[in-house]
């Protein structure tokens, strides 16, 4: 699948995973394709935990009590370093978002689905569970979890609003 496919194709799935593992070398792709994403200064602030071990899958899928989490085979976890990396300012969210967008890109290029789940983490002390859980050092923050499998539904793009209604050229509203 070429690029501008996946980006198509690339849709939030929040339904049920066939029994189909993911196989360890497609996670490790997925996660690399992540790792190449661009970050500030280069300081890859973005790290990440590949959760396949069924025990850990059905403990996480507990703390964020998450339908789609409850049937993954595999769930990845990027977490961030929130140290600043130019002058006083940190870009934690921005190195995470490059970099899961560059994974769920590669999660449809390989045939699998997934979801980008944040604001689950933000409630209470979910992250902090996860953290624990996984062993995460108490520097680094749990930013999205993406659970990764087979889809066992179909499901689609939602529809995007136009290009005229939300890019112009040389200026904001400027029809040509």
């Amino acid at each position: 699948m070429d690029l501008f496919e996946a980006i198509a194709k690339r849709h939030s799935y929040r339904g049920p995973f066939t029994d189909a593992r993911v196989p360890r070398d497609d996670l490790r792709k997925i996660v690399q394709a992540g790792i190449q994403a661009p970050s500030a200064c280069n300081e890859q602030v973005a790290q990440f935990v590949i959760v396949d071990d069924p025990k850990i899958l059905k403990q996480i899928a507990q703390i964020v009590n998450r339908p789609v989490c409850e049937t993954a085979p595999a769930m990845i976890v990027c977490l961030t370093d929130n140290r600043p990396v130019f002058k006083d300012i940190a870009f934690p969210a921005e190195d995470c978002a490059a970099s899961v967008e560059n994974m769920l890109l590669a999660i449809t290029a390989m045939g699998y689905a997934s979801v980008w789940l944040d604001g689950v983490l933000r409630i209470g002390d979910v992250a902090s569970q996860i953290g624990r859980l996984l062993g995460v050092p108490d520097e680094f923050e749990i930013r999205i979890l993406l659970p990764v499998g087979v889809a066992a539904e179909l499901g689609t793009q939602r529809e995007k609003l136009p290009f005229e209604r939300r890019a112009w050229f040389d200026r904001y509203g400027k029809v040509t």
